[in-house]
């Protein structure tokens, strides 16, 4: 049985930085593509930031240069690094793991935390 267990998100002003970390098994991590998707409130839950097995990463358009993705496979721990945050980076963030390489495409991942909120006031 595959679990990814987010971090607790949090509550920063606009212009603050928040780390997330997902921790899994040693398996999933060796062996899948992990990534970190966002929901807000109506919207439809969006890729933010993917790493490979080999750590070859993709960020989206509308976090790069903001957020990094990385992985510690010592403690089989994704994380995300999240700069400089705005009001529109307030959503649900899951991490899930796949076994393609590094996409943002939700249909390529097979295993789902549970999320961890994050709220970013103005």
């Amino acid at each position: 049985q595959v679990h990814l267990v987010e971090s607790e998100g949090g509550s920063v002003q606009a212009g603050g930085s928040l780390r997330l970390s997902c921790t899994t098994s040693k398996y999933i991590v060796f062996s899948h593509s992990l990534a970190w998707f966002r929901q807000a409130p109506g919207e439809e839950r969006e890729g933010v930031a993917a790493i490979d097995r080999g750590g070859d990463t993709i960020v989206a358009h509308s976090v790069k240069g903001r957020f990094t993705v990385t992985k510690d496979l010592c403690v089989d721990a994704l994380y995300l690094q999240m700069n400089n945050l705005t009001p529109e980076d307030t959503a649900m963030y899951y991490c899930a793991a796949g076994v393609q390489g590094a996409t943002l495409r939700e249909s390529d991942y097979t295993y789902w935390g549970q999320g961890t909120q994050v709220t970013v006031s103005s």
